[in-house]
């Protein structure tokens, strides 16, 4: 076959469903129509997109194996004319499954490669179900020599070096790469590496939407050869687009296309947010999601969240006060409600609470009241808000933030309740920060109203569980400012106890708060999963025993790392609830 002067690539960064590989495939088939009518030669799809990524244990089930090289198939013949198709797949082969992009053309599938750098770090965990292939050469795809390193497979040299060594043009990256807060950094310097090594133009595409925990942002990119960006696309949305390149006297080179301003810090957290809690809602067939609307700073921005993400009709917000409940909460609910345009119920828990407490004061005589009673409370309120949900069918989404999740400042059966939490991984400043943004912004693709959604009082009162009569957090917790510092350090960074301490904070408070996240992890793994937005969430990233004995000895080292004086207040702490 001749080699072309031209190539026309299609960029097919879209959302698929795990496990629907019709529903997958028709997708392919759409897009495959739209590629031909914008004259494409070629059409890039997605790392594992006719399974959905990342497909898990299914990977491991003869069924699901057959069925998805029937589908293949299918496909190969359902698109037999127009371009040429490189779509993620999983290959069974000689008793092994792999990680493979599969080439279809004229109705066949002619080739396949197969990712060879298994990631088993983080969330990943590839190595558990599939093999990793040889070191690969180009395929052959109208003419031009493509080379097809698979996600991970450019994250080091070896791959990319091999393809170029063996003839390949161009580099054509699919990708299924979770967003966390550190990453489109990380990948345009990885990508850029790559090239600078190969001398290679390289495509980078991602897939977009939320599966489970994990969110793709999308933001696919173009590099030539020289380094520069030829094409950038929105992150968030799915789209389709044709990339147009031309073959010149130092190799093929992309035209200059659309490139498009991507968002950061709390624009890019609360989109993750936004579209984790819309596709697990969606793709998980409820109607809607039902939360306890507290008047507090967490259900509010849960609240807003939900709203645009899935539209004001879909969200069902109730108020479930106590004796403990104050006014400026009644209140300050109510409005938040109103302006975001939801229903709003308010039900007293003061009934439920009276007749257990009735029901057990048997068995508790000759105690005090305590946590106990508190916890009740909250007890109640899950159970109420879980009937709604048997009834009506909307899921619950849960409210608490990674502050509280850390220390196991939260009640098992009680405000954990629930089938998915938004800001799971949100530290409580940074709840802060993401609702000053959301009330001074609206996000694209957002479908709820402009305007400030939270009332500026949630934002400046003092944060409270209201389980008891003049309560706060920091009757329990140090500052946030100082508790999310801590944290930090030791969750993301797993820094040694001493150079927490080397930070300015007492040794009493960090030691206290050190006990406290290894005691809560038997909570964190009883608690309804969540977007992912750190580098290090709980869960898939951050995999500890619930019994665990371990404990830094911190007395001589902290001796050998002078520190400033502690902030004030910081040398008592007490016991979450």
């Amino acid at each position: 076959m001749t080699s072309p002067a031209s190539l026309k690539i299609a960029l097919a960064q879209l959302d698929p469903v795990v496990g629907d590989l019709q529903g997958n495939a028709e997708r392919a088939v759409a897009a495959h129509a739209r590629a031909k009518e914008l004259g494409a030669d070629v059409v890039l799809f997605p790392e594992l997109f006719l399974n959905g990524y990342p497909p898990e244990d299914l990977v491991l089930k003869p069924a699901f194996q057959q069925s998805t090289h029937a589908k293949l198939e299918w496909l190969a013949a359902a698109c037999a004319d127009g371009p040429a198709i490189l779509i993620g797949t999983i290959w069974a082969a000689g008793g092994k499954v792999h990680n493979a992009v599969a080439l279809l053309d004229r109705g066949r599938i002619q080739a396949t490669t197969l990712k060879v750098d298994l990631p088993n770090y983080g969330v990943f965990d590839e190595k558990r179900v599939f093999a990793p292939g040889p070191l690969p050469g180009p395929l052959n795809v109208r003419g031009v020599r493509v080379g097809v390193p698979i996600c991970e497979d450019i994250w080091g040299s070896e791959v990319v070096e091999t393809l170029a060594e063996t003839g390949a043009e161009i580099l054509l990256s699919p990708n299924g790469s979770p967003f966390d807060w550190p990453k489109p950094d990380n990948r345009m310097n990885v990508a850029v590496a790559r090239v600078t090594e190969s001398g290679l133009p390289l495509v980078y595409l991602n897939q977009v939407g939320g599966q489970d925990e994990l969110v793709f942002d999308g933001a696919s990119f173009v590099l030539n050869a020289d380094r520069s960006l030829a094409v950038q696309l929105p992150a968030w949305r799915e789209a389709i687009v044709l990339t147009e390149w031309k073959r010149t006297n130092d190799g093929w080179r992309c035209e200059r296309g659309d490139v498009a301003k991507l968002d950061d810090g709390c624009a890019s957290a609360y989109h993750a947010c936004m579209l984790g809690l819309r596709d697990y809602v969606t793709k998980n067939g409820f109607p809607g999601v039902v939360l306890g609307l507290s008047g507090g700073i967490d259900s509010a921005l849960v609240a807003a969240i939900a709203v645009d993400a899935l539209g004001a009709e879909r969200v069902h917000a109730i108020m479930l006060p106590s004796k403990f409940t104050s006014d400026d909460s009644l209140q300050d609910a109510a409005a938040c409600a109103k302006a975001l345009g939801i229903r709003y119920d308010k039900l007293s828990i003061e009934p439920a609470v009276a007749g257990l407490t009735w029901g057990l004061k048997d068995l508790f005589a000759g105690t005090n009241a305590d946590i106990t009673e508190e916890n009740l409370q909250s007890r109640v309120r899950g159970t109420i808000l879980m009937a709604v949900s048997n009834k009506f069918g909307g899921m619950v989404v849960t409210t608490g933030n990674k502050s509280e999740m850390s220390v196991g400042y939260a009640t098992l059966y009680g405000d954990m309740n629930g089938g998915f939490n938004p800001i799971k991984d949100l530290y409580k400043t940074e709840v802060y920060e993401l609702t000053r943004w959301r009330n001074a912004h609206l996000p694209e693709g957002a479908r709820g109203p402009s305007g400030v959604v939270i009332p500026e009082r949630i934002l400046t009162k003092a944060p409270t569980a209201e389980l008891r009569a003049n309560q706060t957090d920091q009757d329990s917790l140090p500052p946030y400012e100082e508790l999310d510092d801590i944290l930090t350090c030791l969750v993301e960074k797993e820094m040694p106890v001493a150079s927490v301490v080397a930070r300015g904070h007492a040794i009493e408070t960090v030691k206290k708060i050190e006990r406290l996240l290894y005691l809560a992890e038997y909570k964190r793994r009883q608690a309804a999963p969540g977007v992912k937005i750190s580098s290090r969430n709980f869960g898939r990233d951050r995999r500890y025993p619930i019994t665990n004995k371990f404990r830094e000895d911190v007395a001589s080292s902290v001796d050998r790392h002078p520190r400033p004086n502690a902030p004030e207040g910081a040398s008592k702490v007490g016991d979450p609830a």
